[in-house]
């Protein structure tokens, strides 16, 4: 079991996952050193993982190829699978397709786009 600490009483040395970020760190399979609670009214304590920094390892540098699968990946996501439009936001899961294709009745690729 991990040490527990209140809202900001967390020794120095200690910081969550976004903490490391900021500093460009990563906890890097460490495991978790520390719970911090913040207590709350109605419920029940929100609870922030914290890891040492001094064996936190540095974040990996972005490479070509990730940034082009991420790019890639973003593109699938915007891209209308019945109009095959990139319709420049992330298609709602809900939906499965762009609002006009979704709200156009019977034939959905006909969305008053002009096809590529």
């Amino acid at each position: 079991m991990a040490d527990v600490y209140r809202w900001h009483l967390a020794p120095e040395g200690l910081a969550t996952r976004r903490q490391l970020r900021a500093m460009g760190l990563r906890p890097g399979g460490q495991d978790v050193a520390a719970e911090l609670h913040r207590p709350r009214r109605r419920r029940g304590p929100l609870i922030a993982y914290l890891y040492r920094i001094d064996h936190a390892r540095p974040v990996r540098p972005m490479t070509p190829a990730r940034t082009a699968a991420l790019a890639a990946a973003m593109r699938a996501r915007r891209t209308c699978p019945n109009c095959r439009i990139d319709v420049g936001y992330c298609i709602p899961r809900s939906l499965g397709m762009c609002v006009p294709c979704h709200d156009t009745p019977a034939l959905s690729h006909e969305c008053g786009r002009t096809l590529p």
